[in-house]
């Protein structure tokens, strides 16, 4: 046995540092381990939280009610999905901020069934966020290659019974820990040095699921993108002039660039912190190291705060009920303030403005199908 670990075995055995018999005294000792970090550490990772947490929380908070308010939106499988990202980096804003600066900055020790739950709800808030993002990769990939039958193959029984085994998959993932999937050593030693009470055997099966659902999305896109340099080759071969050549390179790498941005947030926000999880399952890592996971985890709620920007927000669908919404609430505070005797305006036909598209009138009736990534060739057959 290690000697921090013994050191760790003996303080947990002393009555003197909790009160016997209660949870207070199984978790409370051994927890020190885990609070690692320095005082300015703890400052920096906490501007973060604090930044991220509710700057998160609004963003998505915003396109729920955006979703929840429209019923046009409401009907469409892409903005269920989009919704239901929403919804789980609402959750991930809460749940993680909440426990991280519970744990690391205040120190709160609670007792074993509290901190599996807490985690829980992180783990289950990040593994629907991840989960999400697949189905919107999916929703697009089938927009690409079977754009004819699209709307039979996905209906939007579909994409509700998709989104029940996804919530339902995620919440038995993630309270497995809760339910008995827990480390049997007592601490002695840890199993973990990154999660307290979490079996290595757990953290190998969550961590292969997630770099599964990854590589899933990475390679969605790959798909897509490469459809959509082919169907642009396509098209420039039958204009056959420069002008077209021009805006086929222009279109080229207008993709790359979207989903270029895409992949590279996901990998970023998310590679370190497995890696630091697989690396904690075969070797001992140090307090250096556990400090440098406690910063790479908070890049996980900054990628949920980005997620409303590159998956909701672009959509001109979404923008154009966000502006309608605005203009609503506007037209009722003028009607407030006015006489009685002024008709109130039925007719919200107004022009919205949207990045690359030109002028769009709110009051337009979209027909064709609404999953973009900012690309005009959505709705291209094979």
């Amino acid at each position: 046995m290690a000697i921090s670990d013994t050191i760790d075995f003996i303080s947990y055995l002393n009555p003197s540092n909790g009160s016997i018999g209660g949870s207070h005294l199984f978790s409370t000792p051994s927890l020190k381990c885990y609070m690692v970090l320095t005082e300015v550490e703890t400052k920096v990772i906490s501007s973060m939280c604090f930044l991220f947490g509710p700057l998160t929380l609004l963003e998505n908070a915003l396109v729920l009610g955006v979703i929840t308010a429209t019923a046009m939106l409401r009907q469409r499988p892409s903005y269920l999905f989009i919704g239901s990202l929403a919804l789980a980096d609402v959750c991930a804003s809460c749940f993680f901020t909440t426990s991280f600066l519970s744990f690391h900055l205040f120190h709160h020790r609670d007792g074993r069934t509290a901190y599996l739950f807490q985690l829980g709800g992180v783990t289950m808030a990040f593994t629907a966020s991840v989960g999400s993002l697949l189905l919107t990769a999916l929703d697009r990939y089938l927009c690409i290659y079977q754009a004819s039958s699209y709307k039979v193959l996905l209906t939007r029984r579909r994409a509700l019974l998709g989104l029940l085994a996804l919530w339902s998959t995620t919440i038995i993932i993630s309270f497995l820990p809760l339910m008995g999937w827990t480390c049997a050593t007592n601490f002695n030693p840890p199993c973990s040095r990154l999660f307290p009470y979490i079996n290595k055997s757990y953290l190998i099966f969550w961590t292969s699921f997630i770099l599964v659902v990854l590589a899933l999305i990475l390679g969605a896109y790959a798909l897509i993108l490469w459809k959509a340099h082919r169907h642009v080759a396509s098209m420039s071969r039958l204009q056959g002039t420069t002008v077209k050549g021009q805006a086929r390179m222009r279109m080229d790498i207008r993709l790359a660039r979207t989903f270029g941005l895409i992949l590279l947030i996901l990998i970023v926000c998310w590679f370190p912190v497995l890696c630091f999880m697989l690396a904690d399952v075969s070797v001992r890592l140090t307090d250096p190291q556990k400090r440098v996971f406690a910063f790479c985890s908070v890049l996980c709620l900054a990628n949920s705060s980005v997620n409303p920007l590159l998956y909701a927000l672009r959509c001109r669908e979404l923008r154009i009920a966000l502006l309608q919404l605005l203009g609503g609430l506007k037209c009722q505070k003028s009607m407030e303030n006015s006489s009685p005797g002024l008709h109130s305006g039925e007719d919200n036909s107004y022009t919205a403005f949207s990045e690359g598209d030109g002028p769009v009138t709110a009051s337009t009736q979209v027909n064709s199908v609404s999953i973009r990534v900012d690309m005009p060739y959505m709705n291209a057959g094979k």
